[in-house]
């Protein structure tokens, strides 16, 4: 892997594009109706609780990174065991990311072209960025951030400025009370997107550290919330509440209403390329985290697990035949059972064990002093 040593503004913006991501092509909250907007607050909510749990996490030892925390505090067995786990959860995440991108293209632009060519070129592409490490990626991912700002500032305005906002499909406010839109907002929305912040325990490590680190990833976790908020509202502002909930690419369809006297058409073209790049930069985080798990694993090269995991990943892409599958099967059992054990469980018990071993080397610090002043 590249010797570089990303600095915490790389940190911070791959945080960034990795939180926006795929997250634009769902409509997130859908069952809330047009309380969506309240539910993704209070996911956020608790996404910023669970990412001050990571942070926490990182702070009690910088050293090491998650896999390395998790052999150390937790055992070497059932911490490689767990840590086995996290690097089929990551490629499995790689692996959805991949297949959202291939359903895209032929949606968008290359609708004669086999999905399985679309989804083979794009996971080499992300396998030569992935081949460089996550230095590299961060690094990658500082240059590409203006031009996702751009593209997303663009499409807002012009959505706006084509008059296709009707503010009144957000009324009413909380018509059935708030039981059904914190169901939309646990644990669906806080899976995807929020909790997949732990991801960056792999990344914490190896970053430039200075007293702003907690304060600068904090205060960007809460500003993409806000936009991703709004980026989702827009959909039900647009479409319609039913409309959107029923369509599997809202963002997409809004998009397409977007027409000013025969000048600007066709903007999906752009939605399409500033979703490529969120897309390949979370298959490439997500890429890079499972294979430095099983790296530090196994005790095999980085570099050389590249291609082996490349390869699971895009058969992985596969697992459900048909698009409608793939998202029952992301929706009812990655986001509700999957995700949560890996976002919130296990991080929770790798606090507990790391907060007993502190007490524990406390106190045996403490004996060892009493012992000596007894001596004397």
């Amino acid at each position: 892997m590249s010797k570089l040593t990303p600095k915490l503004s790389d940190l911070v913006v791959t945080f960034c594009v990795f939180e926006v991501g795929s997250t634009t092509l769902f409509l997130l909250g859908g069952n809330a109706k047009q309380d969506a907007w309240i539910a993704m607050l209070i996911a956020a909510s608790v996404g910023f609780f669970l990412l001050l749990m990571y942070l926490w996490i990182h702070q009690l030892d910088k050293g090491k990174d998650l896999y390395e925390l998790l052999q150390y505090y937790i055992g070497k067995i059932p911490g490689s065991v767990l840590g086995f786990f996290f690097a089929i959860h990551f490629m499995y995440e790689t692996s959805r990311n991949l297949r959202d991108m291939g359903e895209v293209t032929v949606l968008t632009l290359l609708n004669r072209t086999p999905i399985a060519f679309i989804m083979l070129v794009a996971i080499l592409v992300v396998g030569n960025t992935v081949r460089y490490g996550p230095e590299v990626l961060m690094r990658t991912c500082t240059i590409l951030f203006p031009i996702v700002i751009l593209s997303y500032t663009v499409l807002i305005v012009l959505i706006t400025s084509a008059g296709l906002l009707h503010v009144e499909n957000m009324q009413p406010i909380l018509e059935k009370g708030l039981p059904p839109v914190w169901s939309a907002a646990f644990p669906e929305i806080v899976s995807f997107p929020f909790g997949q912040t732990v991801l960056f325990l792999v990344f914490f490590k190896i970053t430039e550290h200075d007293s702003k680190f907690n304060k600068s990833l904090l205060t960007a976790y809460g500003v993409v919330s806000i936009i991703l908020t709004i980026i989702n509202q827009i959909n039900i502002i647009v479409l319609g509440p039913s409309i959107a909930t029923n369509t599997s690419t809202p963002l997409l369809e809004t998009i397409q209403l977007i027409q000013f006297a025969g000048v600007l058409e066709r903007m999906d073209a752009l939605f399409a390329l500033v979703l490529f790049l969120g897309l390949g930069i979370k298959m490439a985080a997500f890429f890079v985290g499972a294979v430095t798990g099983l790296s530090r694993i196994t005790n095999i090269k980085y570099k050389l697990l590249i291609l082996p995991t490349g390869i699971t990943i895009y058969f992985l892409s596969f697992l459900s035949p048909r698009y409608t599958e793939y998202i029952w099967l992301g929706l009812n059992v990655s986001v509700k059972w999957v995700s949560p054990f890996f976002q919130i469980l296990v991080p929770l018990l790798l606090l507990a064990f790391m907060l007993l071993q502190k007490k524990k080397r406390l106190r045996a610090s403490q004996n060892t002093g009493e012992e000596r002043q007894n001596r004397i």
